[in-house]
């Protein structure tokens, strides 16, 4: 089945409804993809508490763009890395939203919605990379295009500017200041500081993936930091 403009149906012309709750903002925006228009978008920076105040901000950019909740035909949900309980929300939340209105949910990843919409403004090869803490970065390189060249993956901060010195990358992330302190050759390179992506720019990757390629699944690069204490665990009763 294709469109009448002979695209396949998962690209056709249609409002996308987009989340980000991967860090302190809780972020929604509306895309109309047949003229690739922002209609609305926010992004207020709450800190935590994204499952409380995630409705009300979706029903703010719906009311700021005019539109129906019962028009929207995607959702996308930013799926990390990121904050977890940010993370599983977002999903959550989206992955409900899809089923009530009978629509596909895409997954965008925090990583691809920063280096993307960079390497294209630039013109040249980009890194996403942010601060993961602990010593730690998060980090993804494409080419100027927007494809893949390195996957996501936690790295030590010297281990991301090796690869940024080695494909000759613009950086962008909150760890890129991290990245030019170690290197001054790279400072140079750095082309913003995003702690998460902006809503718009996932908002737009969004209306352009195939759902089925892209699951609104959470993604991880680290584990939890919340673990099941040993000493709390019941024994289980062996059958005799």
């Amino acid at each position: 089945m294709r469109c009448r403009h002979g695209s396949l149906p998962w690209m056709c012309p249609v409002l996308t409804l987009a989340i980000d709750c991967s860090a302190r903002f809780c972020a929604v925006a509306l895309h109309d993809a047949g003229g690739d228009r922002i209609l609305a978008s926010a992004s207020p920076d709450i800190g935590r508490g994204h499952a409380e105040q995630l409705p009300a901000v979706l029903q703010s950019v719906l009311a700021d763009a005019g539109v129906d909740l019962s028009r929207v035909g995607r959702i996308g949900v930013t799926i990390g890395p990121g904050s977890f309980a940010g993370i599983r929300v977002g999903v959550a939340f989206a992955r409900g939203l899809a089923l009530a209105l009978h629509v596909p949910a895409v997954g965008v990843g925090s990583l691809e919605a920063i280096a993307v919409p960079a390497a294209r403004r630039k013109g040249k090869t980009a890194m996403a990379v942010l601060d993961a803490r602990r010593g730690h970065v998060w980090a993804m390189i494409v080419d100027a295009a927007g494809a893949l060249i390195e996957p996501a993956c936690e790295l030590s901060p010297e281990a991301a500017a090796t690869l940024a010195l080695e494909h000759g990358c613009a950086i962008t992330g909150s760890g890129a200041a991290l990245l030019a302190d170690i290197d001054n050759a790279l400072a140079a390179g750095v082309v913003g500081d995003l702690v998460a992506p902006e809503i718009d720019d996932v908002a737009r990757l969004a209306a352009g993936l195939d759902p089925a390629a892209n699951p609104a699944e959470p993604r991880y690069l680290r584990d939890a930091d919340a673990k099941p204490q040993a000493g709390f665990v019941l024994p289980h009763e062996v059958a005799s």
